[in-house]
């Protein structure tokens, strides 16, 4: 009693042991941190490994199901045209060329569309417009790709043949070296169809996010050049577009990849028809397509697996596009070093 009477009496004792209490809460703090970092970077390192798992697991699953089919046919499978289920002889010409030209037409005719949507949206419309014209384009963006191919096969498809075809034929059909791309019969389906329907389908995906990276370019900078005497376009060309290169290239990235591995839109209006023509006005067939139309009546173990090899190849080629556009910005913020 007297030693803590002695403690209580002393003030530099009792602030002693207030400091000491506070370091000991401040310890303990600290291993409770600790504990939950470490725990936080597992969790997170855990969802990573798993999406990286997953990948790796559709990797490996698509290739052991197209093995026999490349063993079979060897890398004349990439090159070959003829697809002959009764016969069991397979080729992925057709369906890889479908699959880009078509992907090539709605990126063409999507980027622009979707740029000035964008351009519109974050500089040049009224606010009392931008609200509920933003959503309308958001909107677009949820509607089922079937919708859009229902729409395609029953509305879009019977007016392009009717008036847009014969008038293509008529003038861009007559012209020395992109002739042959619009000649042929016009019945409103075919590859020509199928790029225009996900053009539409893919506008919203790069409209938004063209928007979104369009509106973080600081207000500032902007100011600054409008000041300086800049016109719109010389904003948008010189102070925009160089601060939002990166999320641009990704919208369009994410817009390409959904024209790469669009099924039943495209289902609807390709024409469905193993064949390769010159013009854009015959129908085809692409990898998804193929997939949808045949993998449920596949009969042959050739047959499933020239399908897998098929998926692989997509795979592939969505793999090479996405990497070429990381290799395209990589070289640009270089260039921008060197400037």
């Amino acid at each position: 009693m007297n030693s803590q009477s002695a403690i209580t009496a002393d003030p530099a004792a009792q602030a002693a042991l207030q400091e000491e209490a506070r370091h000991a809460a401040l310890r303990n703090t600290m291993r409770v941190q600790r504990i939950q970092d470490f725990i936080f970077h597992k969790v997170t390192l855990l969802f990573a490994a798993f999406v990286l798992l997953v990948l790796i697991g559709i990797i490996v699953s698509l290739a052991i199901g197209a093995a026999p089919a490349f063993r079979e046919f060897g890398a004349g499978f990439i090159t070959t045209n003829e697809w002959d289920p009764i016969n069991d002889k397979f080729g992925a010409l057709i369906a890889i060329t479908g699959t880009l030209v078509t992907s090539l037409i709605a990126l063409a005719v999507a980027f622009p569309i979707s740029f000035g949507i964008a351009l519109f949206l974050t500089e040049i419309c009224p606010s009392w417009l931008r609200r509920p014209l933003g959503t309308a384009v958001e909107l677009l963006a949820g509607i089922p790709s079937i919708i859009y191919g229902m729409w395609g096969l029953f509305v879009f498809a019977p007016i392009f043949g009717d008036h847009v075809q014969p008038l293509l034929k008529k003038t861009l059909g007559v012209l020395p070296v992109i002739g042959p791309l619009f000649q042929g019969p016009t019945m409103g389906l075919g590859i020509l169809t199928a790029g225009l329907i996900l053009a539409v389908m893919i506008i919203p995906f790069i409209a938004s996010v063209m928007r979104d990276v369009f509106e973080i370019v600081p207000a500032v900078l902007k100011e600054s050049a409008y000041g300086l005497g800049c016109t719109k376009w010389e904003v948008v060309r010189k102070v925009v577009l160089p601060y939002t290169r990166t999320g641009v290239v990704g919208g369009v990235m994410l817009g390409l990849g959904r024209a790469l591995g669009e099924t039943m839109a495209v289902t609807f209006v390709i024409g469905n028809a193993n064949e390769l023509s010159w013009s854009l006005f015959a129908a085809g067939n692409s990898i998804s397509s193929t997939l949808a139309n045949e993998f449920a009546e596949a009969s042959s173990p050739l047959h499933v697996s020239s399908l897998m090899a098929l998926g692989l190849i997509l795979f592939a080629i969505t793999f090479i596009v996405l990497s070429a556009a990381k290799l395209m910005l990589l070289g640009m913020s270089r260039k921008e070093g060197a400037k």
